[in-house]
Parts: structure tokens; sequence; C-alpha cells
């Protein structure tokens, strides 16, 4: 949800903020007024492509700034910064740290839907309709999306386990030989798992056993000999518990040299178990430097590390025995990809049968908004083509399409092929009303979805804005005072004469009379007692529901 956007050289904008309603702002104003210097603002904020050419003429620079809450935000929210030079050069700054556009848009951009004439982008991307459906299903659709996706993984992997055993069948007779020697080779050696650490690891005791034998017995004779460590701290300690009798203080010393010399004692009787446990053998260090040699000669030939040398012996095994074994690793295999294959049909014929379920649902519920937006028998057509296998993907196994068909008994055509704006915007805001909470957009920005709009159709636009705007966060960009009255909050977008002739363009937020004063402008084209009544009427109306409509 955008809760602060303030917008700084921008077209003809050259400083203006606005703080959009939770619910449903309108923003209206005479056409040229600059709106859409507002819409090209919050493009920037939620990470689109930038253009120096919407740079205030004569400014170094516009920038644009808003503070927004994101899902999983604290009560700071996060606030996005976005600059672009007249060089085209830009810089975007989330929480104060340097970000990229692109991690700008994955973050924001999700979370905001652009809804203008020739920006439907969700709606007119048929790859968007999928995961629209699977929302409108909830539970059902994604339990069976992941069984499909678990499944298609299985067998993409089967498949490429298939290949590369044929490939391995395939093996020309010099490839065959030198499989045949790399494995005769390492199996000489046969390493094992772990073997060549534990040799570095033993092989310096091995080779200074004997330096090793001679500081751990001598230490431990410094230690616990006759006149050692040990005799000393225990006449120290005999001494000083004698004279306490006359001064405690030399008390606590004595247990502290007490303590000393019961560690000391330890150490000593591990130092005797550690010389014990040494056995100096120059015939098994001998072995032991020479198996350490044959390792290190293979891990030259076959590393860099030891798990290298083991992963070629397994593979040069593997085609030595797909050589010789008359083709069962390849039916084996082949055999494993045909139950996998058999698998992810019955997961995509599952997923499937919930979509087609889930489907005339959905058609019906969009289809019953838009006769509600007073569109006639025009309605929404969900389609659902099953796909050639190898163009299964992770969305599926079919082609699911939201289709348009204009009347009772005309045919449905996809919606990116309708030639009327106003259709596709009352069309989109139809599956918005019906989408829901299920719509992971927190925060829908329209721009003239009211086109070719009037009469009945307008009280009924602006009805299910307002009832769009129970679900989700509304900024509309309107011409009409239906839709205008149902507001929680109110811009009014003027230009006028700026600094040096350059036109400005101001926001406004406007209540009270000038609001009354807006809305007669939009009813009639001026500002009469006659219009302005009925902009009173319109208004005093709406706050009595207090519904919005």
């Amino acid at each position: 949800m955008i809760d602060e956007l303030h917008v700084r050289n921008v077209a003809l904008i050259r400083d203006a903020s606005i703080e959009p309603a939770a619910g449903l702002t309108v923003l209206t104003g005479e056409t040229g007024a600059g709106k859409t210097a507002l819409l090209s603002s919050i493009k920037l904020l939620v990470g689109e492509r930038a253009d120096a050419g919407m740079v205030r003429e004569g400014a170094p620079a516009l920038e644009v700034e808003g503070r927004l809450f994101l899902p999983g935000d604290d009560e700071d929210g996060t606030v996005v910064r976005r600059r672009v030079g007249a060089d085209g050069r830009g810089r975007v700054d989330v929480d104060g740290h340097m970000a990229s556009v692109r991690e700008l848009a994955r973050r924001v951009g999700a979370t905001v839907d652009l809804c203008g004439q020739h920006e439907h982008q969700r709606l007119l991307s048929v790859q968007t309709h999928v995961d629209m459906l699977d929302s409108w299903a909830g539970a059902p659709a994604g339990d069976a999306l992941g069984a499909y996706r678990e499944a298609l993984s299985a067998a993409e992997a089967a498949a490429s386990e298939l290949e590369r055993v044929r490939e391995m069948g395939r093996a020309t007779g010099e490839r065959l030989d030198e499989a045949a020697f790399v494995l005769r080779r390492i199996d000489e050696v046969d390493p094992r798992e772990g073997e060549l650490e534990e040799l570095e690891a033993r092989l310096p005791r091995a080779e200074h056993g004997e330096a090793l034998m001679e500081a751990a017995s001598g230490a431990r004779e410094l230690l616990s000999g006759d006149g050692g460590a040990c005799d000393a701290l225990g006449d120290a300690v005999r001494a000083l518990s004698d004279a306490a009798r006359f001064d405690p203080a030399l008390g606590s010393w004595a247990k502290v040299l007490e303590s000393s010399l019961i560690d000391v004692e330890d150490v000593a009787s591990e130092l005797r178990d550690y010389a014990d446990g040494l056995d100096f053998d120059p015939e098994e260090l001998e072995r032991l430097q020479g198996r350490l040699a044959r390792l290190e000669g293979l891990r030259r030939a076959y590393g860099p590390s030891m798990a290298d040398v083991l992963r070629r012996r397994d593979e040069a095994r593997e085609v030595v025995e797909a050589a010789s074994d008359g083709g069962e690793l390849e039916r084996r295999a082949a055999e494993e990809l045909r139950r996998r294959e058999a698998a992810l049909a019955e997961a995509a014929d599952a997923l499937d049968a919930v979509r087609a379920e889930a489907a005339p649902r959905l058609a019906r519920a969009v289809s019953e908004q838009m006769a509600f937006l007073e569109m006639g028998s025009a309605e929404l057509v969900v389609s659902q083509e099953r796909l050639p296998r190898a163009e299964w993907t992770r969305s599926g196994a079919s082609r699911v399409e939201f289709l348009y068909r204009p009347g009772a008994g005309l045919t449905a055509r996809p919606l990116r092929k309708i030639a009327s704006g106003g259709e596709v915007s009352r069309v989109m805001l139809a599956c918005k009303v019906v989408l829901g909470e299920a719509d992971d957009c927190e925060t829908l920005v329209f721009d003239e979805v009211d086109a070719g709009v009037g009469g009945a159709t307008a009280v009924a636009l602006a009805s299910v804005l307002a009832r769009l705007a129970a679900t989700h966060q509304v900024i509309v960009v309107t011409h009409l005072a239906q839709v205008a009255v149902a507001a929680e909050r109110h811009y009014l977008v003027r230009k006028s004469e700026g600094e040096s002739g350059v036109p400005e363009t101001s926001l406004v937020e406007i209540s009270g009379e000038d609001r009354v004063a807006e809305v007669s402008r939009m009813l009639s084209g001026d500002t009469g007692e006659a219009s302005r009544d009925l902009a009173r009427e319109m208004l005093e109306r709406r706050a009595e529901r207090g519904d919005g409509a």
C-alpha cells in the first residue's frame, strides 16, 4: 500500500505530494492538467523503465520518493527513492540503501497494478491467467499444482538419466578403452572415501613417533618424577596449610595450589598414557607413506580432489558396464522414465480437473460483475486447452486463457485482441472485484477506467470501485462525478503558469465547498448554483450511506 508519494520535477510537476487513502482515492482535473505525470511517477516508484524525457524542462533530474507498506513490513514501512537525471542516468534507494531497478520491481511492483488503457499488463498477459484462476480456486489448485511440479521434476530427471545412459552406450572403441584403463588403474589402488584424510592425519605421528615419545616422557618426568613439579606443589600446599593457623589468607592460596596440583597430576597421567600408546614401527610408516603416494598419484591424475577420483571411477564403470550389459541399463532407465511420465500425466489430469471445475465459476462471477457494469450480455470465458507433452511447463499441462465474448452467440476472442480500451478496463475491474483477497496486488491504479462510460454505467462503475476499495487500495484518475463522490480522498490536479512562464501542475487535496465546486464542474462543465446543489446532494448522499457507493 502506498502511504505517501512525493514528486519533484516530473513532466509538468515541479513539487507535489499526495497521501492516498487506504480505500478509494480519486484524481480529477481538466484534460491536460498533468494527471498523467503523477501516474508516471507511480510507475517509477514500482520499478518501471525510466525515460529522461520525463524530467521537467530545465531541471537537472527528477525525483520520486514514497513510503509504502509491503507484506512483512514493520510500522515504519519501506521508503523508496528514485532519481533520474536529464542525461538518463538513474539511482534507486530502498530504505537508504542502493538497489537495482530489478529489485525495486520485484519488491514493490508485485504489489501495485497499473491499470491504464494501454497498460493492462496482468490481465492482457496470458501467462498470468493461470495464476489468477489458481488464486480463485484456492488450496485445491495449490496442492494439485505442487504435486504436478514434483512429478514434472521427477520426469525431467528420469529423461536426463536415460539420455546419459544412452550416451554411454554410444561410446566409441577409443572412449571405451579409456574408461576401462581408468577403471583398472583406480581399482588397483581401490581408494575408499575419507581414506586420504585419515592418512594425512596419521602420518605426522608415525613419522615423528620417536620425538613425540621423548617429548611426552620427558614432560611427564618433569611433572611427576622425584623432585618434579608435583612434589614442589605438594610441599607448597602443606607449608601454606600449616601457616594458615596464624593467617587464614594463606589457606585460600593453599586451596588454589591444591587445585593446580590436581590438574598437573591429571596431565602427567595422560602424558604417560599417550607415551605408552605410541608405537614407532618403521615398516608401518613405510606402508602408510606408500599408500599415501598411490592415493596422491590418483588425485593428480583424476582430481583435484579424491571425491573427483571416486566420481571418475563410477563414471568409467558405468561406461564399461553399459557396453557389456546388452542394453540392460538403458532398458531400466527407459522403464523408469515411462513410470515417471505416467505419474506426471496423472498429476496433470488432476490439476486440469481442479481448474476445469473452477474455471466456469470464475467466468460466471466475472460476467455477473460485467453485467452490473452495464456491459449487457458480454461475458468472460475461461478457456483451457491441453498442450502437447513437449510444451508442458511448471504452470501446468494446459494453456489457460481469458476470452471475451461481446454478446450472446458471438465468438469469444482473446482479451488482448479487444479494440476498446473501455471494455478492457471494465473487464479488468470486474476481475479485480471477483478475485478480491485472492489477488496478491494490494494497490490498484486505474487510468481512464471510465472511458466511454456515462449515465447508469457511471453509477454502477462507482459502486464497483467502492466495493473493490474494501479489499484494495484503489487510486483512480476519473472524469466521472459519480466516481469522484465515492472517494474517501479527493485530489484536484491543476495546471498553471509557473516560474519563467513554464506550465506547472499542482495537486491539492480538496474537501468541503472546494470539492463541491469540482464535482459541479465534472457534472456540467460549470459551477453554477444548480450544478453545485446537485454536487452537494451527491456528496451528502454518499456521506449518509457511508458505503462509498
